[in-house]
């Protein structure tokens, strides 16, 4: 199963348009304040370090390259073969190596993990705005590229996070300007319960090893100047013996 064609073009034309300035899209804030303090949480769960990580759904790489500078080999993969282009024009030195990949595409993951082996898998954000008929697939082809001994490291937004968006939205201007091209393409964030991300995992054979809550930081701030934080759910799975 891949994903629909919908989706597809919803990412291609955001990632199209999407500034290349650092600081320009709605989630992609400085790595030290988002995939620092995730590294800080999964990595005490992580079997084996040396294996190769994916980024999965690494849009314009900013925490792909982050992550290239503390592991040996990693490869930033997306659906939007313009999030790429991003990806590979800020990282001329090529810290990172970066593919396109339909994750919910079994043949996919299984052709990558044949290339990789088992590798460790961070995602940020993916499962909480797929369709969800992709959720299930998307869950499935993180097991098959973590195989036997890697772990899948997790960060979802959480329910509460909805009103939030909802609030944010809705107000008198408008959503704020850099939250304004996810709803125009079609995008629609939490829209995953709690609840439903381990069961996806439980359901592709990954056993949940530990979870919790974090906020998710953003680029865009309020009126007030403080900056914009999601409620987010985090979680490290992995197959056990």
């Amino acid at each position: 199963m891949s994903v629909t064609r919908r989706y597809r073009e919803a990412w291609e034309e955001f990632w199209s348009e999407a500034s290349a300035e650092p600081g320009a899209v709605f989630w992609d804030a400085e790595p030290v304040l988002t995939v620092g303090p995730h590294l800080a949480l999964f990595e005490p769960y992580l079997a084996d370090p040396a294996l190769p990580l994916v980024d999965l759904g690494c849009g314009n790489g900013t925490q792909t390259r982050y992550l290239a500078d503390r592991f040996p080999h990693v490869l930033g993969v997306d659906l939007s073969a313009a999030a790429l282009d991003h990806a590979r024009r800020a990282d001329p030195a090529g810290q990172a190596a970066y593919r396109q990949l339909d994750a919910a595409a079994k043949e996919e993951t299984q052709a990558l993990h044949a290339e990789l082996g088992d590798t460790n898998v961070y995602l940020r954000g993916v499962l909480h705005q797929c369709e969800p008929d992709d959720r299930q697939s998307l869950a499935d082809g993180i097991a098959t590229l973590v195989g036997e001994r890697g772990r899948a490291c997790l960060v979802e937004l959480s329910g509460a996070a909805k009103p939030v968006l909802a609030g944010l939205a809705g107000g008198p201007d408008g959503p704020p300007p850099k939250l304004a091209p996810v709803f125009r393409h079609g995008i629609a964030p939490a829209e995953v319960s709690d609840e439903a991300v381990p069961e996806y995992l439980r359901s592709a054979g990954l056993t949940v090893l530990a979870s919790g809550r974090l906020p998710l930081t953003t680029t865009e701030y309020r009126p007030d100047g403080t900056r914009i934080e999601l409620p987010s759910t985090w979680l490290v799975a992995g197959r056990t013996a």
